[in-house]
């Protein structure tokens, strides 16, 4: 990823090569760890990525590990091993994995280097959330055209800084607290300590000799802020999303490197809370990760009426912070030609600019595994391949440090995928049916492909894509609380009703995704969603409506096609 978080299913991000090893993390958005089950998983669905060839040996040595898994009978047999599974990472991927592998039977052990729950529930998603829920109350309040068309008048609106920022650190000291509890009450040991392999299914857990083997081991380390060579971080003026989401300050001006998730996010958060906003962008356009129509809209929403400028196509090839009464400086080049362009004087920098992936000193090496960018290679099935493009038998890798889909909820769905196969049931993960979301007021939200993308792929197959659209203008619900700026966009194929990407910009629209994104992992056709009910007046009318504007050939007879691994 490089000036930005963007939805892609293949690793951007350069790791950089001094990051410490400081814990082991992944991402988690929910505090009901017993639903992180129910993740779009898909079954059998074509393997993609890899060279016919390569994919060829793979399934050879796949069917022979099935065979063995299946001869179990998917019952525990630990035999000579320590445990069934052991993952190495206790974040919401590795949390997800052991709830599952307990209730298939397997005995069970999670290590971890730093504190449950990962980058999610104490530097990501869930503290970032209640900095949203507050930040937005604060802009509500302050908003004297949308509080006088319902009627409202306040007098006055303010806020605690600390309040604010105890709330963050509550709520995910409290969701910390829920993750470590189920995993006890299950029977699942926590095994306290850095995980390094040091040969098939031998793992030690810090540094003393304390060694364990596991019949299976899961990858589940995460990742860590990507900070770019010239910038200096400090914690202070020069922050990455782990310091910003402290809240020890609310600067007067800061500049976000990078307008994907992570920048979009906590500009929202700084604006609502009162500071001016100053984006680099190294593309041309903000937003690059997003369709380029909901964008669109979404700037013209969520940064032109703000107190927010930008920079794009500019890369910042220097930052330095704060000292001896100096501001930030901030040296701009351009992206193509790196002459350069311009230098900025700001009370803060915010670095956005994507994850690296954390997974050195695990001993890989051990085991003949070469990352690449510091990414684990791994097939469709989150296996983890050598550097002789074999399979590694018994270890696999899940979430931010494999580079697949780097979101909390991915790397849920790709422990419980691991688990089934190693009991014995194959199962592959579609990742084109796992949304995302951007939690800014409004949200944006997203499943499968962008409208570019889906062009592409039509015209390489030989298959005519159509869009449809509407507008949270028509919806009761949204003009009832005076929410009516929102578009929610269908890319379909016409032939055959199948859903290749649904994208929605508007009120509670994280929320609203989940109708479209089980519809792909299901193979749900448009011709089938024109026939669902919806409560009346509720939200979920604008995928209603979205379906029925679809317009699907009459005689659709050509079958919705296999949901494609990634």
């Amino acid at each position: 990823m490089q000036s930005s978080l963007s939805l892609t299913f293949s690793p951007t991000t350069s790791a950089a090569a001094t990051i410490s090893r400081s814990h082991h993390s992944l991402p988690l958005s929910t505090a009901k760890p017993l639903n992180l089950r129910f993740c779009g998983l898909r079954r059998e669905a074509l393997g993609l990525g890899f060279s016919t060839s390569l994919n060829r040996n793979l399934r050879r040595q796949h069917s022979a590990i099935v065979s063995a898994a299946r001869s179990d009978n998917g019952s525990s047999t630990s035999g000579s091993f320590d445990y069934d599974l052991l993952i190495i990472g206790a974040g919401v991927g590795g949390h997800g994995a052991a709830l599952h592998a307990v209730e298939k039977g397997l005995k069970t052990a999670i290590v971890e280097g730093d504190v449950v729950g990962g980058t999610c529930v104490n530097r990501g998603c869930v503290p970032s959330k209640a900095l949203l829920a507050a930040s937005g109350r604060m802009r509500e309040l302050r908003s004297d055209h949308h509080l006088k068309s319902l009627g409202l008048h306040v007098s006055s609106a303010g806020y605690d800084r600390q309040g604010v920022a105890d709330h963050a650190n509550n709520l995910a000291s409290k969701i910390r607290n829920n993750l470590t509890s189920s995993l006890k009450a299950i029977g699942v040991d926590i095994l306290t300590g850095f995980g390094t392999i040091l040969g098939p299914q031998k793992v030690k857990i810090g540094s003393s000799d304390n060694i364990v083997t596991a019949k299976n081991i899961i990858i589940a380390t995460g990742s860590v802020p990507f900070v770019p060579k010239g910038v200096e971080v400090d914690g202070k003026s020069v922050i990455t999303s782990d310091h910003a989401l402290k809240l020890e300050s609310v600067p007067d001006w800061i500049a976000i490197v990078g307008s994907g998730y992570i920048g979009l996010e906590f500009s929202d958060v700084y604006t609502a809370l009162g500071s001016e906003v100053t984006f680099v962008e190294a593309l041309d356009q903000l937003m690059p990760g997003f369709d380029p129509e909901i964008s669109k809209l979404a700037q013209r929403v969520l940064i032109n009426p703000r107190n927010i400028d930008y920079h794009t196509g500019v890369f910042a090839s220097k930052i330095t912070p704060a000292r001896d009464g100096k501001p930030v400086l901030i040296e701009l080049i351009d992206a193509k030609t790196k002459e350069p362009k311009d230098t900025l004087e700001v009370d803060a920098a915010l670095i956005a600019t994507g994850r690296a992936p954390f997974t050195q000193g695990l001993g890989l090496e051990n085991v003949d595994v070469a990352t690449q960018r510091g990414f684990i290679p791994v097939d469709e099935r989150m296996r983890v391949i050598d550097a002789n493009g074999k399979l590694v038998p018994h270890l696999y890798c899940i979430g931010d440090a494999n580079g697949k889909m780097m979101l909390a909820h991915a790397a849920s769905a790709q422990g419980i995928s691991v688990v089934e196969q190693v009991t014995g049931r194959d199962h592959v993960l579609n990742h084109l049916s796992i949304p995302a979301a951007c939690f800014t007021h409004p949200e944006i939200s997203m499943v499968g492909l962008t409208e570019p993308q889906a062009r592409e792929k039509g015209e390489k197959e030989g298959f005519e894509v159509s869009v449809a659209k509407t507008s949270f203008k028509a919806n009761t619900k949204a003009l009832a609380e005076n929410e009516g700026e929102g578009l929610a966009k269908l890319i379909y194929r016409p032939d055959n009703g199948e859903i290749l990407g649904v994208h929605i910009f508007g009120l509670h629209a994280a929320d609203l995704i989940h109708e479209a994104s089980n519809a792909i992992a299901l193979g749900t056709r448009i011709q089938d969603l024109k026939l669902a009910v919806h409560a009346h007046p509720t939200l979920s009318e604008v995928l209603d409506e979205l379906f029925k504007s679809a317009k699907v050939k009459e005689h659709a007879s050509i079958p919705v096609s296999e949901p494609v691994a990634v």
